[in-house]
């Protein structure tokens, strides 16, 4: 082989790298239709992060407003959800604002926090049954994902880590046996 010959072969191989890196990359983008930027309005987060808040409300540890839920959610529907989760999503937001004004006659946001938990209790009952029968090609249901979303946005965001849970940063000694008393927090994984 001669020096020609290995200096075009590199350059193959190394555009082929190239160019394979831009499909995966592009492979990663969002192609969905829908729009969802709503769902970055100050507004809209505030909303979720008040559903968030009733799911997991502060106690003596920060509730799911702190971790800012609301700002997670949108950024996990608009970047990983599919075109149809995304719809369904969505159209859940004022699903659960027509059950708030069909329960109590008044918006999520004016309810109580004894109404607020009433609602999205009824509406985890809902969901749960909907669960059971439900096909596999048949959509989610729209609070199942705000829930799950919300138990996600928490643990995984600092606070929630490091507040809720107890937490070690890692590198670390490694212990396998590590104490545990009922009632201790879980651990959080680094």
């Amino acid at each position: 082989m001669n020096r020609r010959d290995a200096i075009s072969r590199v350059g193959l191989i190394l555009g082929g790298t190239v160019i394979g890196a831009e499909f995966f990359i592009s492979g990663c983008k969002s192609g969905s239709s829908v729009n969802t930027d709503d769902l970055f309005a100050k507004d809209t987060t505030a909303y979720l992060n008040e559903v968030g808040e009733t799911i997991l409300p502060e106690t003596a540890t920060p509730g799911a407003k702190a971790a800012n839920v609301g700002g997670f959610m949108a950024i996990m529907v608009r970047d990983c959800y599919t075109e149809a989760d995304q719809k369904i999503f969505k159209k859940g937001l004022s699903q659960l604002e027509e059950a708030s004004n069909k329960k109590f006659k008044k918006g999520f946001l004016e309810a109580d926090a004894k109404q607020r938990a009433e609602l999205l209790t009824d509406l985890d009952k809902e969901a749960k049954e909907y669960s059971k029968s439900k096909k596999p090609e048949d959509p989610n249901h729209y609070f199942s994902m705000i829930k799950q979303l919300t138990l996600l946005g928490f643990f995984t965001s600092e606070v929630g880590a490091t507040k809720a849970l107890r937490y070690v940063p890692v590198p670390g000694k490694y212990v396998g046996d590590y104490p545990y008393k009922k009632g201790d927090r879980a651990w959080a994984l680094s």
